[in-house]
């Protein structure tokens, strides 16, 4: 292949896909949209956020991007999301179940944490994660091929401190595509995690409370991160949904893909006790 063709299958390796997003409207999924859009794809972005999401949708200005108002938490919402993919454009061929949220970084202590936040949590992260799924999944099942594609975190493979309702809602989400890879795949249909380290969006930034400067908090972000010389962004993580959503991983099934820079390789502790000794 010549570096022009090769140039050019990079550019369109989503061409002809396509692709539904929750929680499309903004941080990783609104990166995500807009990736999704310039390889080729039909991209549906579907949120609660409307102002934001048909916003998004006239800023890229395509007639393949639209926008479906979903609230994750409710079944019809997320059904109607779906019909509407399929309605559209006559297939799904992406699902990406990408909508969340946490309770304010403050609450990493199980003490500090109520029942209500892992009721929150796990209606939008697990509960609309699920939900997502199933229904993509009762649209590809006759088609028998697809992509079904969720945001996890680091927190799934590494003690973080983190909230523990969402600590305990992204293993669940892990634990939901295990089953429906195995399930799925006598359908042809793949279904893979991406687990990123921290990343700056509203979501995050919305955690952290207004008491935190948005400069600081990507300064700590920066300083926390194992690997130096690159700072994480949401388009990184658009950049590994569209590898899992195209043909490029047409045999990449049950994969939690971490995108964390090395960070839950290493432990700091005692490297630090250890500087802290000659210090």
């Amino acid at each position: 292949m010549s570096a022009t063709s090769l140039a050019t299958s990079m550019v369109n390796k989503l061409q002809g896909k396509v692709a539904l997003i929750t929680g499309g409207a903004s941080g990783i999924g609104e990166a995500t949209a807009k990736l999704f859009t310039r390889y080729g794809a039909k991209v549906i972005i579907a949120d609660f956020q409307d102002d934001r999401g048909q916003a998004l949708c006239k800023e890229l200005g395509s007639t393949t991007i639209s926008y479906v108002h979903c609230d994750v938490t409710k079944e019809s919402d997320v059904k109607n999301a779906v019909d509407f993919a399929v309605s559209k454009h006559g297939k799904l061929d992406i699902m990406f179940n990408n909508a969340g949220i946490t309770p304010p970084l403050l609450y990493t202590s199980i003490f500090d944490s109520e029942k209500s936040h892992f009721e929150k949590v796990f209606d939008v992260n697990v509960y609309g994660a699920f939900l997502g799924a199933k229904h993509a999944a009762r649209v590809m099942v006759p088609a028998k091929s697809g992509s079904i594609i969720f945001t996890a975190s680091v927190a799934t493979v590494i003690g973080l401190e983190a909230p523990p309702a969402y600590t305990c809602s992204k293993h669940a989400v892990v634990g939901l595509s295990n089953h429906m890879c195995m399930e799925l795949g006598k359908d042809g249909i793949r279904v893979n995690c991406i687990s990123p380290f921290l990343v700056q969006t509203p979501m995050i930034d919305g955690a952290l409370g207004s008491a935190v400067d948005k400069n600081k908090a990507a300064e700590w972000l920066a300083t926390a991160a194992n690997l130096k010389g690159v700072t994480l962004k949401a388009h990184h993580i658009a950049e590994a949904a569209a590898f899992l959503g195209s043909d490029e991983s047409k045999y990449v099934s049950g994969l939690n893909l971490v995108v964390d820079g090395g960070y839950s390789k290493v432990n700091p502790l005692i490297t630090n006790v250890i500087k802290g000794s000659y210090t």
